[in-house]
Protein backbone atom coordinates (compact mmCIF):
# COMPACT_ATOMS: atom_id res chain seq x y z
CA UNK A 1 0.00 0.00 0.00
CA UNK A 2 1.13 3.42 -0.69
CA UNK A 3 1.12 5.92 1.66
CA UNK A 4 0.78 9.83 0.02
CA UNK A 5 0.63 12.56 2.64
CA UNK A 6 3.47 13.67 1.57
CA UNK A 7 1.95 16.82 -0.49
CA UNK A 8 -0.47 17.98 2.52
CA UNK A 9 2.51 20.00 4.90
CA UNK A 10 3.92 21.82 1.61
CA UNK A 11 0.61 23.28 0.43
CA UNK A 12 -0.58 24.62 3.72
CA UNK A 13 3.19 25.54 3.99
CA UNK A 14 2.39 27.97 0.75
CA UNK A 15 -0.87 29.07 2.28
CA UNK A 16 0.38 30.22 5.37
CA UNK A 17 3.24 32.05 3.37
CA UNK A 18 0.87 33.67 1.20
CA UNK A 19 -1.64 34.99 3.53
CA UNK A 20 1.26 36.36 5.88
CA UNK A 21 2.45 38.19 3.01
CA UNK A 22 -1.18 39.94 1.74
CA UNK A 23 -1.17 40.46 5.29
CA UNK A 24 1.85 42.05 5.31
CA UNK A 25 1.01 44.11 2.97
CA UNK A 26 -2.00 45.43 3.93
CA UNK A 27 -1.37 46.86 6.96
CA UNK A 28 1.84 48.60 4.93
CA UNK A 29 -0.42 50.03 2.15
CA UNK A 30 -2.65 51.49 5.34
CA UNK A 31 0.48 53.14 6.46
CA UNK A 32 2.03 54.49 3.17
CA UNK A 33 -1.45 55.94 1.68
CA UNK A 34 -2.10 57.32 5.08
CA UNK A 35 -5.24 55.53 6.05
CA UNK A 36 -4.59 55.36 9.98
CA UNK A 37 -3.09 59.27 9.63
CA UNK A 38 -6.76 60.48 10.60
CA UNK A 39 -6.74 58.75 14.49
CA UNK A 40 -7.89 61.42 16.88
CA UNK A 41 -6.22 61.34 20.14
CA UNK A 42 -8.09 62.12 23.21
CA UNK A 43 -6.45 65.43 25.68
CA UNK A 44 -5.75 64.74 29.24
CA UNK A 45 -7.78 67.70 31.15
CA UNK A 46 -10.46 66.71 33.96
CA UNK A 47 -13.11 68.64 35.75
CA UNK A 48 -15.24 67.51 38.33
CA UNK A 49 -18.76 68.58 39.48
CA UNK A 50 -20.37 68.61 43.04
CA UNK A 51 -23.70 69.34 44.58
CA UNK A 52 -22.95 71.93 47.37
CA UNK A 53 -26.64 72.66 48.70
CA UNK A 54 -30.33 71.49 47.83
CA UNK A 55 -29.79 73.93 44.16
CA UNK A 56 -26.19 75.24 44.25
CA UNK A 57 -23.45 72.98 41.82
CA UNK A 58 -19.97 73.69 42.12
CA UNK A 59 -17.53 72.88 38.87
CA UNK A 60 -13.66 72.69 39.64
CA UNK A 61 -11.06 72.77 36.78
CA UNK A 62 -8.29 70.36 37.44
CA UNK A 63 -6.44 70.54 34.67
CA UNK A 64 -3.71 67.52 33.47
CA UNK A 65 -1.33 66.90 31.12
CA UNK A 66 -2.77 69.12 28.32
CA UNK A 67 -3.92 72.13 30.22
CA UNK A 68 -1.25 73.98 28.13
CA UNK A 69 -3.52 73.69 25.18
CA UNK A 70 -7.17 74.40 26.43
CA UNK A 71 -8.64 77.49 24.95
CA UNK A 72 -12.30 77.54 26.93
CA UNK A 73 -14.39 76.02 29.10
CA UNK A 74 -18.24 75.60 28.08
CA UNK A 75 -20.46 74.12 30.78
CA UNK A 76 -24.18 73.00 30.28
CA UNK A 77 -25.91 73.68 33.91
CA UNK A 78 -29.45 72.02 34.43
CA UNK A 79 -31.82 73.68 32.45
CA UNK A 80 -29.92 76.41 30.84
CA UNK A 81 -28.05 76.04 27.65
CA UNK A 82 -24.36 75.66 27.46
CA UNK A 83 -22.11 78.98 28.12
CA UNK A 84 -18.59 79.64 28.08
CA UNK A 85 -17.74 79.90 31.89
CA UNK A 86 -13.84 80.77 31.44
CA UNK A 87 -11.04 81.59 28.17
CA UNK A 88 -7.30 81.60 28.10
CA UNK A 89 -5.37 83.15 29.63
CA UNK A 90 -8.28 83.98 32.93
CA UNK A 91 -8.61 79.84 33.00
CA UNK A 92 -6.30 78.37 35.90
CA UNK A 93 -6.37 75.26 37.63
CA UNK A 94 -8.47 74.75 40.93
CA UNK A 95 -10.56 77.56 39.69
CA UNK A 96 -14.19 76.90 40.90
CA UNK A 97 -17.81 77.59 38.64
CA UNK A 98 -20.76 78.34 40.39
CA UNK A 99 -24.63 77.72 39.26
CA UNK A 100 -27.66 78.08 41.76
CA UNK A 101 -29.84 76.72 38.76
CA UNK A 102 -29.94 72.98 40.03
CA UNK A 103 -32.98 71.09 41.01
CA UNK A 104 -32.97 69.18 44.17
CA UNK A 105 -32.95 65.94 42.32
CA UNK A 106 -30.54 64.31 40.16
CA UNK A 107 -28.88 66.61 37.35
CA UNK A 108 -26.67 66.30 34.80
CA UNK A 109 -23.72 68.82 34.49
CA UNK A 110 -21.51 68.37 31.13
CA UNK A 111 -18.25 70.65 30.68
CA UNK A 112 -16.20 70.60 26.73
CA UNK A 113 -13.11 71.76 26.51
CA UNK A 114 -12.05 73.35 23.34
CA UNK A 115 -8.57 73.04 22.71
CA UNK A 116 -6.07 75.28 20.71
CA UNK A 117 -6.05 73.07 17.29
CA UNK A 118 -9.93 74.05 17.28
CA UNK A 119 -10.89 70.50 18.47
CA UNK A 120 -13.79 69.80 21.04
CA UNK A 121 -13.60 66.99 23.85
CA UNK A 122 -16.36 66.03 27.01
CA UNK A 123 -14.18 66.09 30.06
CA UNK A 124 -16.99 65.68 32.39
CA UNK A 125 -20.19 64.02 31.64
CA UNK A 126 -22.15 63.70 34.82
CA UNK A 127 -24.68 63.42 37.41
CA UNK A 128 -24.99 65.62 40.51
Amino acid sequence: MYNHNDAVSPVIGVILMVAITVILAAVIAAFVFGMAGGVHSAKNVAAVAEQVNSTGIVVTYHGGKDVGYVTNLSITWPGAAPTMVASAPNLKVGQSFHSMTGTSGKDRVIVIARFNDEKEQVILDTTV
